[in-house]
């Protein structure tokens, strides 16, 4: 079995809310286990995916996933239109992108085109501030910019819907081969469906590995992942929420409100069986 257990100290001015994980076709999880907090689960209901929200009853939360290889195929909510400024085209981006694949022979083509064309406009890395922060649509870019995965695949997944190029979002841990049994962060990366062929992309990873011809791989950077949870622009009615960027990881909501990253310990029991 392959296990992830994520841990992290409590406080007291705010609830937990995480992913409960996604199945694909690759690995999918099996249970969940949670100390240290009462549970309840909420969903979104425009893409059907539940979360637990956790509220602190002792000094550190803990989660433990299990999985085993291969899922079931991606969602059909994956690929479906959200009405999220995340992946909102502008009018701009979106001429643009029409005129990219003009005359393409296939969708194929037309999607082989938009990811060298975002490939080429990006620098991996991180940034104080996004280049769509605060905007209600994804603003078209006219040079290079500097940008982590998830500003890479906001753009590319605004880019592919603009032109009826069905892709959906994916979060979760990438685990790198270096290090195996444990990661600091969550990673995202793309499935396309053109001509009805499903295809996975991480420019993210090419791009730190210096590489600008880009394939569908999810593992151009030597490693392993687990998903677990798609789409950007997530609501969750129950808990007042409306359109958050992502749900990849614990998060804590505070009182007011606002959302923060937790300082999480992430540990993998099954790099080999992942590989």
């Amino acid at each position: 079995m392959i296990s992830l257990d994520v841990t992290l100290d409590c406080r007291d001015d705010a609830v937990l809310v995480a992913p409960l994980g996604l199945s694909t076709p690759d690995v999918a999880p099996v249970s969940l286990g949670i100390r240290g907090g009462s549970q309840r689960v909420v969903f979104d209901p425009g893409c059907g995916q539940g979360a637990v929200e956790v509220v602190p009853k002792a000094d550190h939360i803990s989660f433990r996933w299990q999985f085993s290889r291969g899922g079931a195929d991606y969602p059909e909510a994956m690929f479906t239109q959200r009405d999220s400024r995340y992946t909102r085209a502008a009018t701009d981006l979106a001429g643009e992108m029409r005129d990219i694949v003009a005359g393409a022979a296939h969708e194929t083509e037309a999607l082989q085109r938009i990811v060298a064309h975002v490939t080429a406009l990006f620098q991996y890395g991180h940034v104080e501030k996004r280049f769509y922060e605060g905007l209600d649509e994804m603003p078209q870019l006219c040079g290079l910019t500097r940008g982590s995965c998830v500003d890479i695949n906001a753009y590319l997944i605004a880019g592919c819907r603009a032109v009826g190029i069905e892709a959906g979002y994916i979060t979760g841990y990438f685990i790198p081969e270096e290090k195996r049994t444990s990661c600091t962060a969550i990673h995202c990366w793309v499935v396309t469906r053109a001509d009805g062929i499903f295809q996975e992309w991480d420019i993210g990873h090419h791009l730190q590995m210096d590489v600008r011809e880009i394939a569908p791989a999810l593992n151009p950077k030597p490693g392993v992942r687990v998903a677990m949870s798609h789409s950007m622009g997530r609501n969750f009615p129950d808990l007042d929420v409306k359109d958050l960027k992502l749900l990849a990881e614990p998060m804590w909501k505070l009182n007011d409100g606002s959302w923060e990253r937790a300082v999480l310990d992430i540990r993998l029991d099954g790099y080999d069986a992942l590989l």
